[in-house]
């Protein structure tokens, strides 16, 4: 294949390789080689480096260039590719045929413009540690002015973007500008000089302070810091990886690193500083900086980056000070012995080498906004403005930032600083195994615990989120000895650690009556808990504690732990193990204090208020003194945190209000008043619910009725499991009237399953349930095993899905009489899972649409799926798209479904099939009457194979389109075919 077509067939491999970092580095790169190789003009180059054009844009305009110019451009396009991509990015590229060599070219042979165009690729590396001498150097001469320099020096310009403008801006001068460059890069090198000396020599004195930042966040790391309490666990001895996606990529399927977080992978705004990790409250965000911090101080990650600075958004709540930038690092963080200005002028030189880390944005009293600009980091701020102005850029422009936050309170003002998004999804399976051995010495005390969890599919749906984890690991003894009674739901986890920590210090052993001995510690910790959250407060100190009650007794519980940065010899500060502790102490106090106004639960669950709350803590000073209320709502600061930390209060309140759970509160508090409020709460969700389905707009008409869940909707269902009451349930479903539910992008894990199933089988009439892009995986399908009967289609795209949970699934779905259609596009499917599909077609003659594109089944797996086709006779849409079945699964696919009579659909979109799978394919189009469409581009097809297809359509007129794009045909030969056969789409 000449090397013309090779860049034709590979366009979108091509494409792929030079855009999907993120950075345009690659496209430059090339761009530069061409151009000193001569292959482009000088018009060439400024007609595709349009400013503000995408880079895919760029990127497909060099592509239709390069071809147009003919077989020996494509060939030295080609080998440049060769040279300038890394190994990895040129995966599955053919550079075959590129037989160039690249001359490289002495930029100092002619003194010239045209110099700037042979020498370009040697220049860019030659100036990018030199911007700034090379300016002044221009400068001094008279040929650049200090606006020529501003616009070379823009902030959002790599370094070796900045030395490719700075090479363009000479060029416009003329010639004389052009021997001042040169002259100056020549003297450079005669004195023996390196160009980048600034970069690879930092002063001394910042080479000590490095060291002692290294040590300091060492010590502060080398200990687990969340919900560890006073244990000291070692934290490389109990860190398990999580689960970690970006949230916006098409491109990328394999498995995130923790490097990959802050690295190119995922980049979807190069412009942008920012990284955001984003997971629900226990997910494990702030460990997981912990141990990124921890490896960075020892030297083993992220060792582009020479200084690191952590700091906490819990902590920085404290801080009531205007602060600079360099006053927030020093600090906050590690303060120099000396040379503090020195060392703070060579990070603001050298952004790219520094990296902030701010955890919990969430937990911020004031919400994201971009209103107050600050671009002087000498300048004193408020905290907040300071942080604000750092994440979306105008202050240390350059410096990389990674925030942590939970996922409800990032908006879209948010998003659009964001250089990319990256989604932790708590513990895979394999995780929670990992953790549970990591957590006891004991590996009989282990396998009992996961052995426990395999048979209480509901807990292990819990133990996906770390903290959960850790609360099962750490009561393992409760939990092994509560037989039937195992946990089912998360107040009851909870409950469970209540116990196991009132047990550890009580004096007798605990039986019936267990909360009444500790009652008033509980209620001393859940008002603290509760005024807390109101006031978006998660540091106490010693007076906030003596104002509650809560005394030395109380904090040796374990719920509560000093708080690293906060406490000094003088001073204690102290917070609950972990945020969702802290919530539930909080919906403790709501259920057992008299006091509480009823308003205070009608406010918690009120969607409207929870969305759009301008002021402090509405929904819980309404219990407070007067004066206290008044200050605080005259305050009026809005909060990030309040909404979901309310949200998760107020799913204990609907747990801790449950009949299970009357018993436990019947000593401490009148009966008569608990069923208030537990009728209170049910009616809550009741409206709730009802105010979500009064927003159901009419279908457009000859659509189905849809129900898009609006934010809060998976909430109010988790409520009502928690309250294990399916009276709830029937009641509320009984009110929803949809033929589609769908929850895309809804952070649905096994947890949310659980609850889902448990409400949503309780609807009149069958839905189809689109759950696309969400954690459900092979746990959270169990999970959703109760409600399939109801589900007339299933739509679980990009969920982590493997054969082990299709196996369940299906199991289950040939009992089900209306499960008809399921999406599985993007899981981690394999040839395995065809065999169970291949019953379920044998089995359910009613079955409709089968779409397993974008996983593992290969030609063997299509060999099992056809033994199933073979024998059905209702299938009607059949997607394999993104497989690897080949020419020998084509085979086998076709010969399956020649005969069928419902067949209108098939897909196998890059599958690596060539013209003997087309050959065979088009014995379906010859003998089907239902056939519509065909999808084949992006496969090896060639003139003979589509030769077979147009000769089958000329006995089908009932097929509308058969798609070849992409396929081993020339230019010529697509036009012919075309001609030959309009229904052909190439």
């Amino acid at each position: 294949m000449c090397a013309q077509e090779l860049v034709l067939k590979q366009r979108t491999q091509i494409l792929h390789a030079l855009c999907s970092s993120g950075s345009a580095e690659y496209l430059e790169r090339v761009l530069d080689i061409l151009l000193a190789q001569g292959e482009l003009m000088w018009e060439d180059y400024q007609n595709i480096q349009v400013t503000g054009r995408e880079l895919y844009t760029k990127a497909r305009q060099l592509l239709d260039l390069v071809y147009t110019k003919g077989v020996d451009t494509c060939k030295l396009f080609l080998a440049t590719l060769k040279q300038v991509l890394p190994e990895e990015q040129g995966l599955g590229l053919s550079f075959s045929g590129c037989l160039f060599k690249l001359i490289e070219k002495d930029e100092h042979k002619s003194i010239s413009a045209q110099t700037l165009l042979t020498g370009r690729p040697v220049l860019v590396s030659k100036l990018q540690g030199c911007i700034d001498d090379a300016l002044k150097a221009l400068v001094t001469s008279g040929h650049f002015t200090s606006a020529d320099c501003n616009e070379v020096q823009l902030p959002v310009y790599t370094p070796t973007q900045q030395a490719r403008r700075l090479l363009d801006h000479v060029r416009s001068k003329g010639e004389s500008a052009v021997n001042v460059l040169l002259q100056y890069i020549q003297q450079k090198q005669e004195l023996g000089l390196p160009l980048d000396q600034e970069k690879n020599s930092p002063p001394k004195e910042f080479v000590r302070y490095q060291k002692k930042l290294s040590s300091s966040l060492s010590s502060q790391s080398c200990f687990l810091s969340t919900y560890g309490g006073t244990s000291h666990m070692p934290l490389d001895d109990i860190y398990t990886e999580g689960q970690l996606e970006l949230a916006h990529s098409v491109d990328f399927h394999g498995p995130l690193g923790l490097e990959d977080i802050v690295g190119m992978v995922g980049t979807t705004n190069e412009e942008a500083d920012t990284v955001l990790v984003s997971g629900e409250a226990g997910s494990g965000k702030s460990t997981l900086l912990q141990r990124l911090h921890l490896l960075w101080a020892r030297g083993v990650a992220l060792q582009d980056f020479l200084l690191l600075f952590p700091f906490s958004c819990r902590g920085l709540n404290s801080e009531h000070r205007e602060l600079s930038v360099q006053e927030l690092l020093f600090q906050h963080c590690c303060w120099p012995d000396r040379e503090q200005e020195e060392i703070f002028q060579f990070i603001q030189d050298h952004p790219h080498l520094i990296l902030f880390t701010f955890d919990g944005l969430d937990e911020l009293k004031q919400s994201f906004s971009d209103e107050h600009r600050l671009c002087c980091p000498t300048q004193r701020a408020p905290i907040h403005i300071l942080l604000f102005n750092l994440i979306q850029g105008s202050l240390m422009k350059g410096v990389r930032k990674l925030v942590t936050s939970r996922p409800e309170v990032v908006g879209p003002v948010l998003k659009k600083y964001l250089r990319k998004e990256v989604l932790l999804k708590g513990f895979s399976p394999s995780g929670i195994n990992c953790f549970v051995r990591k957590h006891h010495n004991d590996p009989t005390v282990s396998a009992k615990v996961l052995a426990s969890l395999q048979t209480n599919t509901a807990l292990l749906g819990l133990c996906h989120s770390p903290v959960l984890c850790w609360i099962v690991s750490q009561c393992h003894k409760e939990l092994l000895g509560c037989g039937d009674g195992s946990p089912q739901t998360i107040t009851d986890v909870y409950l469970m650690i209540l116990q196991h920590f009132l047990q550890h210090q009580s004096s007798t052993t605990i039986g019936f009556g267990w909360l009444k001995e500790h009652q008033e510690t509980v209620r001393h910790l859940g008002q603290l808990a509760f005024e807390g959250i109101g006031a978006t407060c998660y540091i106490f100190s010693g007076a906030d504690l003596e104002t509650c009650g809560v005394t030395e007794k109380d904090i040796c519980l374990g719920f509560l732990t000093q708080s690293k940065g906060m406490s000094s010899a003088h001073s204690k500060h102290y917070e609950f193990l972990h945020v969702t502790l802290q919530c539930f102490f909080a919906a403790l106090y709501i259920v057992l204090s008299n006091n509480i106004n009823r308003s205070v639960i009608q406010k918690l669950f009120e969607l409207k208020d929870m969305r759009e709350i301008g002021k402090r803590s509405v929904c819980f000073t309404a219990c407070l003194p007067s004066s206290e209320k008044q200050e605080l709502v005259l305050e009026g600061e809005t909060t990030a945190a309040e909404t979901p930390n309310l949200h998760i209060t107020a799913t204990f309140v609907s747990g801790l209000l449950s009949r299970r759970h009357q018993s436990l509160w019947i000593p401490c508090c009148q009966s008569s008043v608990l069923e208030k409020k537990s009728r209170q709460v049910r009616r809550c969700l009741s409206k709730g619910m009802q105010k979500h389905f009064k927003s159901i707009p009419q279908p457009v008409e000859g659509e189905k009725k849809s129900m898009h869940a609006m934010p809060g909707f998976v909430w109010l269902v988790k409520c009502i499991y928690e309250m294990q009451e399916s009276r709830i349930a029937q009641d509320a479903m009984s009110k929803l009237d949809v033929d589609h539910l769908k929850l895309t992008y809804c952070n649905i894990g096994p947890v949310e399953c659980t609850a889902l199933a448990y409400v949503l089988q309780h609807l009149r009439n069958p839905v189809g349930l689109q759950l696309d892009n969400n954690s459900v995986g092979d746990v959270g399908v169990e999970q959703l095993l109760p409600c399939l009967h109801i589900c007339n289609s299933l739509y679980l795209r990009n969920n982590n899905i493997s054969d082990e949970g299709i196996r369940k699934l299906i199991a289950k779905g040939i009992q089900c009489e209306n499960f008809r259609k399921i999406a599985l596009f993007n899981n981690k499917l394999t040839d395995a899972c065809t065999q169970h599909f291949s019953h379920l077609l044998k089995t359910k003659q009613d079955f409709l649409s089968l779409r397993l594109g974008n996983n593992n089944i290969t030609a063997q797996g299509a060999k099992q799926l056809a033994e199933g086709l073979k024998v059905n006779h209702s299938l009607q849409f059949l997607g394999l798209w993104g497989n690897k079945i080949g020419d020998t699964g084509a085979e086998a696919l076709a010969k399956a479904l020649e005969s069928s009579k419902t067949l209108v659909w098939l897909s196998l979109v890059g599958n690596g099939v060539g013209s003997v799978g087309a050959c065979a394919l088009a014995n379906i189009i010859k003998n089907s009457t239902s056939l519509e469409e065909l999808w084949l581009t992006e496969n090896c097809i060639t003139r003979a194979g589509v030769e077979c297809l147009i000769e089958a359509l000329e006995h089908n007129t009932r097929v509308k389109s058969i798609w070849l794009r992409n396929n081993d045909l020339s230019l010529e030969e697509v036009e012919e075919m075309t001609r030959l056969e309009p229904r052909l789409t190439f």
